[in-house]
């Protein structure tokens, strides 16, 4: 038995790779296009494991998905492949267009011809697709939080680019019965962050000297979730999920940015004091909101602990604490990052 894991070796999907090889002796085939965010030192552990088959490609390419398909046989796709970073989709948006939209949609083609020539295994399979709690819009501070009946109301590039994609799942089960689950997670966070989104990013540039960045007042506020909850979460869904659900995973730790920024400098202080003894608090920087800021996101999980039973196992404090101590721990892979094109990044929004 094998599964495809598209978007494999970017932060959530390496995590899930891993996490999956950790668990379970089913074979992955990972797809990655590898761009910027794509990195093959996530997957570097799985050398030598015969379990494990990487291909660089794009699932915009149908013919190539098609061989893998045939060639391989799964019994599942786990779809992570997108552009994700809303910064990125303001000043560069047709990328989104083009892999969360354009590629969802050639995946969602190969898939459904695959599927349709199954025999034996065609009751069995499934597609699920990982999507972001972005596509349900922005919360007021006394909202409740976002349930699967939420209806759908993006504000970025980003976000509707994979609202569309979400439609296409959906309408790929109703019109030709194709096996999808759909999972629409809070901001994740943990090892293998790129170091452009917010937590990695503090923590590079606190232990580099350099000014810790907060759009606006910094009282946006978010959901966070540990990424190997999120894995469990999506392997929970994939065993069980009933077909042509959405189901909302979230870790139940709504917090503003600036309370994150000040978690990661205490925890810096204790694991990593700065030399002249005073806090990281010093170096943090307000810098001009983003066009479009959402206020708030806020996942109600409610639904897979019911239905499937699954909840977080790590708080935000025992998650966050292990995250910094894992970017502590592989200095080497985050300096390997944050070079070149991604320097040149950073400077052009957070000067």
């Amino acid at each position: 038995m094998t599964i495809l894991v598209t978007g494999s070796a970017g932060f959530i999907g390496a995590n899930f790779v891993l996490d999956w090889l950790h668990q379970h002796d089913e074979a992955v085939v990972s797809l990655d296009k590898l761009t910027y965010a794509g990195n093959l030192a996530n997957l570097k552990s799985l050398e030598g494991d015969d379990r494990h088959v990487f291909v660089k490609g794009d699932i915009g390419d149908s013919k190539l998905v098609a061989g893998l398909l045939a060639e391989y046989q799964p019994r599942a796709v786990v779809n992570f492949a997108a552009e994700s970073h809303v910064d990125r989709s303001i000043h560069g948006p047709e990328d989104f267009i083009q892999t969360n939209i354009v590629g969802t949609f050639r995946l969602l083609e190969a898939v459904r011809v695959y599927h349709a020539q199954l025999h034996d295994g065609a009751a069995a399979f499934r597609f699920l697709h990982v999507s972001t709690d972005e596509v349900y819009g922005s919360l007021e501070p006394t909202d409740p939080a976002f349930t699967e009946r939420n209806r759908y109301e993006p504000n970025s590039p980003y976000s509707a680019s994979k609202a569309a994609s979400d439609h296409l799942v959906r309408a790929y089960h109703h019109t030709y019965k194709l096996p999808v689950l759909t999972t629409n997670c809070s901001n994740n966070y943990g090892p293998y962050h790129f170091p452009e989104k917010l937590i990695p990013l503090i923590i590079h540039n606190a232990l580099s000297g350099k000014p810790l960045p907060i759009y606006g007042d910094g009282q946006q506020v978010r959901d966070w979730l540990y990424v190997k909850d999120h894995c469990s979460a999506v392997r929970r869904v994939l065993e069980a999920g009933k077909l042509g659900e959405t189901y909302n995973v979230g870790g139940w730790n709504e917090k503003t940015n600036l309370d994150v920024v000040h978690t990661l400098c205490d925890i810096l202080d204790q694991e990593r004091p700065r030399g002249d003894g005073r806090s990281y608090r010093e170096q943090i920087t307000f810098v001009k909101d983003r066009p479009g800021h959402d206020r708030r996101y806020a996942i109600d999980a409610t639904k897979l602990e019911r239905d499937l039973g699954w909840k977080p196992a790590e708080t935000f404090e025992s998650g966050i604490r292990k995250t910094v101590r894992w970017y502590l721990d592989n200095q080497g892979w985050v300096e390997n990052i944050t070079s070149g094109a991604y320097r040149d990044w950073v400077s052009k929004h957070y000067q």
